[in-house]
C-alpha cells in the first residue's frame, strides 16, 4: 500500500488558495502511485476566529472539489474541516475519509483544545472513530483528529474496530513537536497498526484567543514496531504566495502488522472488563 502526506501552509481566509494546494498535492500523489493521501486538520479554512456561514460554505465547496479530484485520480484522502450540525449550537471539526469521490466515513473531533479556545468555536464529537475498508488500497482505515492523539481511548477504539491504519490529521505546533513524534510512535505500538501523521507547516494566529503559533510539519508514517517507515519519495510543491508544500510518499507493508498481531496477541490478552472500574 502506497500512502502520502501533504504538509501545507494552511491560510485562514484563503480557502481557494488552500484548495489549489490540495488539488496539486493530490495530482502529484496520484502520479507517484499513492492510493491514500493524508491532509492537515482544517485544511480548507484554517482556524478562523469564528466559523460562520461563509467559512462553512467555503469548506463544503472545497471538500466537493477535492472529492471530485479523488474520483478523477482514483485515490482516497483524509482531512478535516468545519461542518454545521442541526442539533448543536456550534460546528464540528469533522474528519472525512473520501474514496474515489465519495465520503465513505466521517469522524468528529472528540477532545477540543482549550488553550486556543477551540471549545468556544466548536462542538465536541461523541463517537469513536469509524473503521472503514478501502478496497483499492487493501486496508481498514480510521481517522483521528489532532488533539485526540493524546487520548488513548480514541486509538484503542480504532484498534478494537480492526484498523490497519490510523490517519492523524493535525495542526500541531512547534513548541510540542516532541510530543507529536512520541505519541505517533506510542499509538502505533499499542494498536499494532501503521499510523500516518500529517501536520501542517507555516505560522498562523489560531482560534479566538489569536495565539500565534509556528508549525514545523514533522509528518511521519510509523510502523507497528514503532519505527518510522522510510519514504520512497519526497517532493516540494511550489505554492504562490506561501511556503512550498511537502509531499512525502511511503510504502506500507500491512502484513507486518498482521504478523505482529499473531505473534503478540494483544487483542486476545487484554482485559477490558477491568479497565472501566479503574477509570472511574
Amino acid at each position: 500500500m502506497r500512502a502520502a502526506t501533504l504538509e501545507m501552509d494552511v491560510r485562514t481566509g484563503d480557502p481557494e488558495g488552500n484548495l489549489a494546494v490540495v488539488l496539486a498535492g493530490l495530482r502529484a500523489a496520484a502520479a507517484e502511485g499513492a492510493g491514500l493521501v493524508a491532509l492537515p486538520e482544517m485544511w480548507a479554512t484554517g482556524f478562523s476566529p469564528g466559523i460562520g456561514e461563509e467559512e462553512l460554505a467555503a469548506a463544503a465547496r472545497a471538500l466537493e472539489a477535492a472529492a471530485a479530484a479523488s474520483a478523477e485520480l482514483g485515490l482516497a484522502f483524509v482531512g478535516s474541516g468545519p461542518v454545521a450540525s442541526e442539533d448543536l449550537p456550534l460546528p464540528l471539526n469533522r474528519a472525512h475519509v473520501v474514496d474515489a469521490g465519495r465520503v465513505v466515513a466521517s469522524h468528529d473531533k472528540v477532545h477540543l483544545f482549550s488553550p486556543t479556545a477551540e471549545h468556544l468555536a466548536f462542538s465536541a464529537g461523541q463517537a469513536p472513530p469509524p473503521v472503514v475498508e478501502l478496497p483499492a488500497v487493501g486496508a481498514r482505515v480510521a481517522p483521528v483528529v489532532c488533539y485526540d492523539l493524546r487520548f488513548p481511548a480514541v486509538a484503542r477504539a480504532a484498534f478494537r474496530g480492526g484498523a490497519d491504519v490510523l490517519v492523524v490529521v493535525a495542526q500541531w505546533p512547534e513548541a510540542r513537536a516532541p510530543h507529536w513524534g512520541a505519541l505517533l510512535r506510542g499509538r502505533a505500538v499499542e494498536t499494532q497498526a501503521h499510523v500516518i501523521g500529517c501536520n501542517r507547516i507555516g505560522e498562523e494566529e489560531i482560534g479566538r484567543r489569536r495565539m500565534r503559533l509556528r508549525f514545523p510539519g514533522g509528518s511521519d508514517v510509523i510502523g507497528p514496531d514503532g519505527r518510522s517507515v522510510a519514504p520512497v519519495l519526497e517532493r516540494s510543491l511550489e505554492a504562490p504566495g506561501r511556503p512550498p508544500s511537502r509531499l512525502t510518499v511511503h510504502e506500507l507493508d500491512l502484513d507486518r502488522s498482521r504478523k505482529l498481531r499473531r505473534e503478540v496477541p494483544v487483542a486476545r490478552d487484554e482485559r477490558p472488563e477491568r479497565y472501566a472500574d479503574w477509570l472511574r
